[in-house]
Protein backbone atom coordinates (compact mmCIF):
# COMPACT_ATOMS: atom_id res chain seq x y z
CA UNK A 1 0.00 0.00 0.00
CA UNK A 2 1.19 3.76 -1.53
CA UNK A 3 -1.14 5.58 0.44
CA UNK A 4 -4.23 5.92 2.74
CA UNK A 5 -7.14 8.49 2.79
CA UNK A 6 -10.74 8.61 4.24
CA UNK A 7 -13.41 9.88 1.93
CA UNK A 8 -16.79 10.93 1.47
CA UNK A 9 -16.50 12.20 5.34
CA UNK A 10 -14.88 9.11 6.54
CA UNK A 11 -17.57 6.77 4.96
CA UNK A 12 -15.01 5.31 2.24
CA UNK A 13 -11.12 4.61 2.66
CA UNK A 14 -9.12 4.93 -0.54
CA UNK A 15 -6.49 3.05 -0.77
CA UNK A 16 -3.54 3.53 -3.56
CA UNK A 17 -1.98 0.53 -4.05
CA UNK A 18 1.46 -1.12 -5.62
CA UNK A 19 1.32 -4.26 -7.58
CA UNK A 20 4.48 -6.70 -5.60
CA UNK A 21 4.47 -8.12 -9.07
CA UNK A 22 4.49 -6.06 -11.84
CA UNK A 23 4.69 -2.64 -9.77
CA UNK A 24 2.12 -0.92 -11.65
CA UNK A 25 -0.27 1.22 -9.41
CA UNK A 26 -3.68 0.71 -8.78
CA UNK A 27 -6.55 2.40 -6.18
CA UNK A 28 -9.29 0.23 -4.23
CA UNK A 29 -12.13 2.25 -2.19
CA UNK A 30 -13.33 0.28 1.24
CA UNK A 31 -16.35 1.55 2.00
CA UNK A 32 -18.18 0.64 5.32
CA UNK A 33 -21.67 -1.56 4.34
CA UNK A 34 -24.72 -0.56 6.92
CA UNK A 35 -27.02 -3.09 6.74
CA UNK A 36 -30.61 -2.33 8.25
CA UNK A 37 -32.16 -5.95 9.60
CA UNK A 38 -36.34 -5.81 9.39
CA UNK A 39 -38.66 -7.04 11.39
CA UNK A 40 -38.98 -10.32 9.31
CA UNK A 41 -35.20 -10.52 9.69
CA UNK A 42 -33.95 -9.48 6.05
CA UNK A 43 -31.06 -7.73 5.86
CA UNK A 44 -30.86 -5.27 3.12
CA UNK A 45 -28.15 -2.07 2.95
CA UNK A 46 -29.32 1.06 4.60
CA UNK A 47 -30.68 3.64 1.69
CA UNK A 48 -31.13 7.03 1.71
CA UNK A 49 -33.73 7.10 -1.00
CA UNK A 50 -36.20 5.19 1.52
CA UNK A 51 -35.60 7.79 4.39
CA UNK A 52 -36.50 10.18 1.96
CA UNK A 53 -39.20 8.09 0.82
CA UNK A 54 -40.80 8.29 3.62
CA UNK A 55 -40.64 11.20 5.10
CA UNK A 56 -41.50 12.72 1.87
CA UNK A 57 -44.82 10.71 2.16
CA UNK A 58 -45.37 11.98 5.79
CA UNK A 59 -44.57 15.28 4.27
CA UNK A 60 -47.32 15.27 1.31
CA UNK A 61 -49.11 18.96 1.07
CA UNK A 62 -46.43 20.44 3.83
CA UNK A 63 -44.00 23.20 3.21
CA UNK A 64 -40.89 21.39 2.77
CA UNK A 65 -38.24 21.50 -0.30
CA UNK A 66 -36.52 18.59 -1.82
CA UNK A 67 -33.17 19.97 0.22
CA UNK A 68 -34.57 19.32 3.35
CA UNK A 69 -35.39 15.88 2.89
CA UNK A 70 -31.48 15.61 1.35
CA UNK A 71 -30.09 17.27 4.84
CA UNK A 72 -32.93 15.17 7.19
CA UNK A 73 -31.60 11.94 5.27
CA UNK A 74 -28.04 12.51 5.79
CA UNK A 75 -28.31 13.28 9.37
CA UNK A 76 -30.33 10.07 10.12
CA UNK A 77 -27.79 8.22 8.09
CA UNK A 78 -24.62 10.12 10.34
CA UNK A 79 -26.67 9.16 13.33
CA UNK A 80 -27.02 5.62 12.55
CA UNK A 81 -23.11 5.06 11.42
CA UNK A 82 -22.54 6.68 14.83
CA UNK A 83 -23.68 3.85 16.40
CA UNK A 84 -20.56 2.06 14.67
CA UNK A 85 -22.86 -1.41 14.37
CA UNK A 86 -22.47 -2.82 11.05
CA UNK A 87 -26.11 -3.95 11.23
CA UNK A 88 -29.06 -1.97 12.64
CA UNK A 89 -32.38 -3.17 13.19
CA UNK A 90 -35.32 -1.29 11.42
CA UNK A 91 -36.49 0.05 14.29
CA UNK A 92 -33.37 1.94 15.03
CA UNK A 93 -33.80 3.86 11.94
CA UNK A 94 -37.11 5.01 12.44
CA UNK A 95 -36.49 6.23 16.19
CA UNK A 96 -33.52 8.10 14.30
CA UNK A 97 -35.93 9.83 11.55
CA UNK A 98 -38.56 11.07 14.43
CA UNK A 99 -36.32 13.61 16.01
CA UNK A 100 -35.16 15.30 12.89
CA UNK A 101 -38.53 15.27 11.34
CA UNK A 102 -40.30 16.84 14.82
CA UNK A 103 -37.62 19.83 14.01
CA UNK A 104 -38.78 20.10 10.23
CA UNK A 105 -42.08 20.02 10.59
CA UNK A 106 -44.51 18.99 12.93
CA UNK A 107 -47.76 17.66 11.37
CA UNK A 108 -45.07 15.46 9.30
CA UNK A 109 -43.83 14.56 12.29
CA UNK A 110 -47.12 13.53 13.84
CA UNK A 111 -47.82 11.69 9.98
CA UNK A 112 -44.90 9.73 9.99
CA UNK A 113 -45.18 9.01 14.23
CA UNK A 114 -48.96 7.66 14.03
CA UNK A 115 -48.17 4.91 11.20
CA UNK A 116 -44.44 3.81 13.08
CA UNK A 117 -46.15 3.71 16.55
CA UNK A 118 -49.09 2.50 15.18
CA UNK A 119 -51.37 4.59 16.85
CA UNK A 120 -54.94 2.81 17.29
CA UNK A 121 -57.22 5.62 19.13
CA UNK A 122 -57.48 9.60 19.21
CA UNK A 123 -56.11 9.42 22.22
CA UNK A 124 -52.40 8.27 21.04
CA UNK A 125 -52.76 11.49 18.49
CA UNK A 126 -53.92 13.57 21.71
CA UNK A 127 -51.09 12.54 24.01
CA UNK A 128 -48.14 12.86 21.27
CA UNK A 129 -50.04 16.72 20.22
CA UNK A 130 -49.86 17.26 23.98
CA UNK A 131 -45.84 15.89 24.45
CA UNK A 132 -45.29 18.56 21.18
CA UNK A 133 -46.65 21.25 22.87
CA UNK A 134 -45.06 20.39 26.30
CA UNK A 135 -41.64 20.04 24.29
CA UNK A 136 -42.03 23.81 22.66
CA UNK A 137 -43.02 25.11 26.12
CA UNK A 138 -40.35 24.08 27.79
CA UNK A 139 -37.86 24.98 24.44
CA UNK A 140 -39.31 28.26 24.12
CA UNK A 141 -39.07 29.09 28.00
CA UNK A 142 -35.53 30.67 29.18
Amino acid sequence: MVDSREVEDGQAIRRRRSCAGCGRRFTTVEEAVLAVVKRSGVTEPFSRDKVVTGVRRACQGRPVDEDAFQQLAQRVEESIRSTGCAEIPSHEVGLAILGPLRELDEVAYLRFASVYRSFSSVEDFEKEISDLRTARADHVEP
